[in-house]
């Protein structure tokens, strides 16, 4: 009998080669069970996912009529047997694995809640809300692994029980309200799940993370969004980034309660510091336990990768919504996406997470028990060793330290160095004018009094005890960081009128209270530069981008910029102000990364400029989409409009705080068209133009349209080639060599820069057209008069505006011959291609260049400090300004 049994379990085992060689567990189960062996292995030949787990439950079920405890567990049995033999057999990557697991435990509860509640029909009927009077179910939640959809192979399953509304039962022998009504229910169904015998269990179900832990197993939607708001803490805020509704007819309703408190609309820096103790809680208990051995919880074990993950959408996903992802890996490459980790890291993390994970799962397999510990006996190491592809136990050992390490760097970097700020030096009893004074400050004084009227000032006083205390302990740090600053006083007055902007937001002080490189970077951003210090206290949304400066320094992604930007709108779609704000926002923060940039000495003022006129072109293309997607008349998928960009934008020479010189095209043949499309310009320009509360995207100025401001707002293509070689002024095809269709219809971009080089290569009378720019550029010089003795870069004879007229003159005199100089390639280019055509002499085409980098690059320092008029000492620039005569009376004057 006994050598039947051996030959009969080898033969069963045949069919599971890999499992019954590795877990006694599974050799237990061949033996006991040959018929089902037989029908795990059948289970083998393709993935197992959520249809081959749905026809196994159903095929038990038929099996096992009128015992469903039975029937489940038994499916579970079956199931983990074919998962453990795809898995070690080479055939199921992890996320088969964790995905079967996963539908196992959904299926098996969707089938125990049905049976419940048909069980209790008879008695209790069905309950109906008290307000709708429709009927109720059941909300299982699963949190943690099972939300995320990546149960281990030996899970416990945490869930919550919810319900949409209070009411009573009816149609049964007794009512009861829907609280006893849905208990009962849960109940029952722990008992069905979590029971035990002969076959095994289903899963062990885990209910401490309801509210309060050991609270009501079943709460009400108001009940629940009341515990939320009076006594939800961080940490579930960090574990409800995972929770999913896995049954239920109103999770849309649920999450809508969940979702604002998980992710903050406006981040909230205080969860931070809940973060950083957990943090430290972590690696306290890996310290202080015996975890070496640990997977889950030991150091760079899979509790520090989820950590990462997770930390980092709690304290970004408030503002992006393509971080709002349970599963860990696709959170991972999310975070990777929008460059808040290095690629590098998501490689390192995604690799040990996935390593990790089936060393956590062949641990389990051997005796199917919810372990993580390494083994210690020899010959389980070595099959541990195998059954991870490695040859023994060392080199095994070698890899498994290898991903742990790389996990713990990252998790020893993820939230930063807050915590270890320099000792504040001002925070003794002299007074303040004594420490900013022994601080070398310029106008001790003057600061000193600028200090106490910002403490005595209402906004200050308004504030509540916690965060005026606050606001009192950060005051000495902002003295320290300002006294380093390149421009100290500066530093300081700008810092505390920050400051005192957006005290009223308490975790943004805590923020600056708890990390000293956001303190430094911003006293950085507010010593060098006012304009910056101005926009961000406008803006102290964009406060968080200080915390890391590998997004804050991370080279530009401006398709990045797009596709994130576009996925944000398509969010809050039917919403047109959180719209507008929503694309507000994304271009404050590419527009501040590139300021922190620019100030750090990043970029030329040229190519900064390139960056700036890209990213308002896409943003631009994502405003023109959602207006039209919306558009009253909108009759074709996409719209035969073009926006053509004349000026700064045309010339891709955009500064921060320019505004948009555009006009409008359409080439559509519909009857309606001139109508539609001058709905779409206006719903544009309001996209753009309107004052929200997160600011203003662009000022657009529309006079450079034919016929100026009585002129119609969009043209006809048609139209627009009949001003332009009929009627337009000459001043407009100077205009035109700084023109480009920068949004829109390719095709009607196309036509229009046809229709440019038209323009501009006709045949032109040389000396008429020198009078006529001549005449345009005094008209230009009265209406910015000078009397202040300082020399203007731009409107000053020899300055910019001079060059500008000068290479505009050339293009328009000389392009029929020379067309290459049609190009919309930029005035400094553009000099020099007249040098090398001989249409100037080369020394003085460089001379001229070289005068215009430096008085855009001194106008740019001076608008970084918010000077009104860009100004300086005439014998600073006295070369540069006798380049530009010369390039004028060479070029311009008769």
């Amino acid at each position: 009998m006994k050598l039947h049994l051996e030959t009969n379990t080898s033969s069963i085992a045949s069919g599971l080669p890999a499992a019954s060689a590795y877990s006694a567990w599974a050799r237990a189960q061949l033996a006991a069970d040959p018929d089902g062996a037989a029908l795990a292995a059948g289970l083998t030949a393709a993935p197992v996912d959520g249809d081959a787990i749905a026809a196994l439950i159903a095929t038990q079920r038929a099996a096992a009529v009128g015992d469903l405890g039975r029937a489940l567990r038994r499916a579970r049995r079956l199931a983990m047997l074919a998962i453990m033999e795809r898995d070690l057999a080479g055939k199921a990557g992890l996320a088969e694995v964790t995905g079967a697991v996963s539908a196992l435990a959904e299926q098996s509860l969707a089938c125990a809640l049905e049976e419940v509640v048909s069980e209790l029909t008879p008695r209790l009927g069905r309950p109906f809300g008290e307000a709708s009077g429709t009927p109720q179910a059941l909300h299982i939640v699963g949190m943690g692994k099972l939300g995320g959809g990546e149960l281990n192979v030996s899970s416990d399953i945490d869930l919550i029980f919810l319900y949409p509304e209070e009411g009573t039962t009816r149609g049964g022998a007794v009512q009861v309200t829907a609280q006893e009504y849905f208990s009962q229910v849960g109940k029952r169904l722990i008992a069905l799940i979590s029971a035990t015998d002969a076959d095994g269990y289903v899963f062990r179900v885990d209910m401490r993370l309801r509210p309060w832990g050991d609270g009501p197993l079943a709460m009400s939607f108001d009940a629940f969004e009341d515990y939320l708001v009076a006594q939800g803490r961080d940490w579930e805020r960090y574990a409800w980034i995972k929770g999913r509704a896995l049954t239920g007819d109103r999770v849309g309703d649920l999450m809508a309660l969940v979702t604002p408190f998980v992710y903050r609309r406006y981040l909230d820096f205080g969860a931070i510091e809940s973060l950083k103790s957990l943090h430290a809680q972590i690696k306290r208990e890996v310290a202080r336990r015996e975890l070496a051995d640990h997977v889950k919880l030991g150091p760079g074990g899979i509790r520090e990768v989820e950590f990462i993950a997770q930390a980092l959408q709690l304290i970004r996903g408030g503002r992006e919504p393509g971080l709002r992802l349970r599963p860990t890996l696709p959170a991972l490459r999310a975070l990777a996406e929008l460059g808040l980790i290095a690629d590098a890291a998501l490689d390192e993390l995604g690799a040990a997470y996935d390593f990790l994970r089936r060393v956590e799962h062949r641990l389990q397999y051997a005796e199917d028990q919810q372990t993580h510990m390494l083994p210690r006996d020899p010959a389980a190491r070595e099959r541990l060793a195998h059954a991870m592809g490695a040859v023994d136990w060392t080199s095994f050992a070698s890899a498994l330290d290898a991903h742990r390490d790389r996990v713990r760097r990252h998790f020893e970097t993820v939230l930063g160095d807050a915590g270890d700020a320099p000792r504040a030096t001002a925070g003794d009893d002299a007074p303040v004018e004594a420490q900013l004074a022994r601080g070398g400050f310029a106008a001790p004084a003057d600061l000193a009094r600028l200090i106490e009227a910002t403490r005595g000032g209402a906004r200050i006083r308004r504030l509540a005890d916690s965060a005026r205390a606050r606001f009192e302990a950060l005051l000495p740090r902002l003295i320290d960081h300002a006294r380093a600053a390149a421009h100290p006083d500066a530093a300081l007055k700008r810092l505390l009128a920050f400051t005192e902007a957006i005290a009223s937001r308490s975790s943004y002080l805590a923020l600056l209270a708890q990390s000293s490189p956001a303190l430094q970077r911003l006293t950085r951003l507010c010593g060098s530069a006012e304009w910056a210090a101005g926009y961000l206290t406008q803006h102290p949304i964009l406060l968080d981008e200080l915390i890391d400066e590998r997004t804050l320094f991370a080279a530009p992604d401006l398709a990045g910029y797009s596709r994130q930007a576009a996925a944000a709108l398509a969010a809050c779609a039917g919403d047109l102000e959180a719209q507008m704000n929503s694309l507000r926002e994304a271009h404050h923060t590419a527009l501040f990364r590139l300021l922190a940039q620019d100030i750090e000495g990043m970029w030329t003022v040229e190519r900064l400029a390139d960056q700036l006129s890209e990213l308002a072109d896409r943003t631009l293309e994502l405003a023109l989409a959602e207006s039209w997607r919306t558009a009253r008349g909108r009759h074709r998928e996409a719209p035969e409009f073009a926006i053509i960009a004349y000026g700064k934008l045309g010339g891709k020479e955009l500064g921060y705080a320019s505004d948009l010189d555009l006009i409008f095209i359409h080439d559509d043949t519909d009857e309606h068209a001139g109508e539609i499309y001058a709905r779409l310009a206006q719903r544009l320009v309001t996209f753009l133009d309107t004052q929200t509360t997160a600011g203003r995207l662009f000022e657009v100025d529309t006079r450079l349209r034919p016929d100026g401001a009585s002129g119609l707002l969009v043209t006809s293509l048609e139209a627009f080639r009949d001003y332009q070689r009929r009627r337009a002024w000459p001043w407009e095809h100077q205009a035109l060599t700084r023109a480009r269709a920068c949004a829109g219809s390719r095709r009607i971009g196309a036509a229009f820069e046809d229709e440019r080089r038209h323009i501009l290569t006709l045949e032109r009378d040389a000396a008429q057209l020198r009078t006529e720019v001549r005449s345009m550029r005094a008209r230009m010089h009265d209406g910015h008069p000078n009397r202040s003795g300082l020399f203007d870069l731009k409107h000053d004879p020899g300055g910019m505006v001079d060059i500008e007229f000068c290479v505009q003159t050339l293009v328009l005199a000389h392009a029929r011959q020379y067309p290459q100089l049609v190009g919309n390639l930029g005035n400094i280019a553009l000099l020099g291609m007249a040098g090398e055509a001989g249409l100037i002499p080369a020394a003085l085409a460089r001379a001229a260049a070289d005068a215009y980098r430096d008085y855009r690059r001194r106008q740019h320092e001076l608008r970084l400090n918010n000077v009104e008029f860009a100004r300086a000492d005439p014998a600073e620039f006295a070369p540069q300004i006798a380049a530009v005569r010369d390039l004028w009376a060479t070029v311009v004057a008769d």
